[in-house]
């Protein structure tokens, strides 16, 4: 069996997806969609669960690692994976992501997180994935981009959420003192 440890994760890309690389070639991406790993091996476009919880991350790169040392995996060029720069926004971004299924409860949760994205002045790069995913969104304070999850966002029992958004944003007065929201 081969040492499956030397795998590197790379930044997330927009869709909140990590690439895998083994000996400096890309064998994949993984990501996570609600508690569970997937992976997704380079030059393909099916997904495989591999994991789940806090050690889901490292089994799917495991799993891409295994499956590059046995030949079933040809490394490919970033873009061809998916992991090159970020997409500019063009118009509105979908209602749900294209993983959530448009039920009614699906769709109100999503009116919900739209509106409280608005309200705390935070914009999505795609459609909600459901509140304990990964979300791509771009902080309207300062510009930063990356992945947060609805649920620590969206605050608790009828209080604004944390005034800490990520780090190197502003700080808690200035926060305060630009969103509305807590000036309520």
């Amino acid at each position: 069996m081969q040492d499956t440890t030397r795998f590197q994760l790379g930044d997330a890309d927009q869709e909140c997806r990590y690439p895998v690389t083994v000996d400096g070639k890309n064998v994949g991406l993984i990501y996570r969609w609600h508690g569970a790993w997937y992976a997704v091996p380079a030059g393909q476009s099916d997904e495989f669960r591999v994991g789940a919880g806090s050690t889901g991350s490292e089994a799917a790169a495991r799993y891409l690692t295994e499956e590059f040392d046995a030949g079933r995996i040809t490394p490919q060029k970033n873009t061809e994976t998916g992991t090159a720069a970020p997409r500019e926004l063009v118009g509105p971004v979908p209602l749900l992501h294209p993983r959530m299924p448009a039920t009614p409860r699906n769709t109100k949760a999503a009116h919900a997180a739209m509106a409280g994205l608005t309200e705390h002045l935070w914009t999505p790069l795609h459609g909600y994935p459901g509140a304990d995913n990964p979300w791509a969104l771009k902080c309207g304070l300062c510009g930063w981009q990356g992945p947060r999850y609805w649920s620590h966002l969206r605050g608790r029992n009828g209080n604004p959420p944390s005034t800490f958004r990520h780090p190197e944003c502003l700080d808690a007065e200035k926060v305060r003192a630009r969103i509305t929201a807590y000036q309520k």
